[in-house]
């Protein structure tokens, strides 16, 4: 059974963050930038919270906040749910839907050493299942 840490070595374990004064601006620059989704609100090496789109949206842009002047730690989550890296794909996919979460950073020995989206997990189920066909395939044509 993968882990956490198997998707890790796949996918790479950079992790993109933000300084708590950041904008809201800034943070969706750098995500825009990126390409993902949500990003991590950081002092030094300690994990203080995470920023998602739906963040921005709800906190910033419903409530009407300039986007230049909200700061991160005012529309991040500081309540972050974060996996380990021993955690089993469908561990960690259950702790998602559970907590209602797309991306969980992952920690270990206290830091954090990289983050995964529900769309990670899903392409890593999906190349596992391809492979076992692939290999059923095999067996039956031989």
């Amino acid at each position: 059974m993968k882990t956490l840490k198997d998707v890790l070595s796949v996918k790479g374990s950079i992790v993109y963050s933000v300084r708590p004064d950041h904008s809201a601006f800034d943070v969706m620059r750098e995500m825009s930038e990126r390409g993902i989704g949500a990003v991590l609100v950081m002092e030094g090496d300690q994990l203080s919270g995470i920023v998602s789109e739906r963040d921005v949206a709800r906190k910033v842009t419903l409530e009407e906040k300039p986007a230049r002047e909200a700061k991160a730690r005012e529309i991040m989550t500081s309540r972050v749910t974060c996996g380990r890296l021993d955690l089993t794909i469908e561990q960690g996919m259950a702790i998602m839907t559970e907590k209602r979460v797309r991306h969980l950073p992952v920690i270990d020995q206290g830091k954090v050493v990289g983050m995964i989206s529900i769309g990670d997990l899903v392409k890593t189920i999906i190349d596992e299942q391809r492979f076992v066909i692939s290999q059923l395939e095999m067996y039956i044509c031989s």
